[in-house]
């Protein structure tokens, strides 16, 4: 299978040589473009008023890998790759191993899952994978059940337009309870800008976010008064909570240890809020 790797962390990661290598050795051929350089929470940003400059990184990864550094941020890379690099789509894109979690809400502002993102938007089968520590140095188990999933898309293709967010516990391989399916939960920061005084006397903020709560992501619709917009609520509430109390979060899980799978999708509807919403547009309009 052809797979392209990029990352959020810099070609010069740990996380990201270990996944190509793994790939790479399974037998797929790997093709690396990602970051010059740290670019850990760009989210989805492009490069529109610079240009991209492409280097090819020799040295970093096996022999096998043909891999490329980019200027751009990690969505960049991989329009670039797509679009210029390599001379046919690949079979799946891959982004990782992050160094730290994408759980929850973090995966609004990654890097990584916006590179795995473009994938899906160009109906490539796409994974986002992390090690949820910046301490942890231990990638294998990552790129270890990275290349099964792979394995397992390939003889089983999902045919969704999703991507499948991947995070994996920073423990040993025996210490790993198993691999679940789960929904996005909610990781809220408390922001905390130090100020500080450059050299020159300038003033500077540096930006510091520690975890402050975890917990479920869904949406709380309040009550509506139209007797239909009710019903169609109720039964749409019913759906999802059946789905809210089949799946455990991605949040709860990797605290047990679970590598954590949850299905993302670009489209950001609230669909919980429609009905809601329709009835508040006819009570003023």
């Amino acid at each position: 299978m052809n797979v392209l790797v990029s990352n959020d962390d810099g070609v010069f990661a740990l996380g990201i040589r270990t996944l190509a290598n793994a790939l790479a050795l399974a037998g797929h051929r790997v093709t690396v473009v990602c970051p010059d350089r740290e670019r850990s929470a760009t989210g989805h940003g492009l490069t529109l008023h610079r240009p991209l400059r492409v280097e090819q990184a020799d040295g970093i990864f096996a022999p096998q890998v043909a891999a490329w550094a980019c200027s751009g941020t990690p969505s960049d890379c991989v329009k670039l790759a797509l679009d210029a690099v390599l001379p046919a789509a690949p079979d799946f894109v891959l982004s990782g191993i992050n160094h730290g979690a994408n759980l929850g809400t973090d995966v609004l502002y990654s890097g990584t899952v916006s590179a795995a993102m473009e994938g899906v938007l160009e109906g490539i089968p796409s994974i986002a994978i992390s090690l949820t520590s910046f301490a942890c140095k231990e990638f294998q188990p990552a790129a270890e059940f990275a290349v099964k999933l792979v394995s397992l898309l390939e003889n089983d293709p999902l045919k969704l337009p999703v991507l499948l967010n991947v995070n994996v516990p920073p423990v040993a391989a025996s210490d790993i309870k198993g691999a679940v399916i789960a929904r996005q939960g909610i990781r809220r920061y408390f922001d905390q800008f130090e100020k500080r005084v450059d050299p020159r006397g300038k003033i500077y903020y540096w930006l510091a976010g520690e975890v402050m709560e975890e917990g479920d992501a869904e949406l709380s619709v309040p009550p509506v008064d139209d007797r239909l917009a009710q019903q169609k609520a109720s039964n749409l509430d019913q759906v999802l909570s059946s789905i809210r109390d089949q799946y455990t979060t991605d949040v709860k899980a990797i605290k047990e240890n679970y590598i954590t799978v949850t299905p993302l999708q670009y489209n950001l509807t609230a669909d919980a809020a429609l009905n809601f919403m329709d009835s508040w547009l006819d009570r003023h309009f």
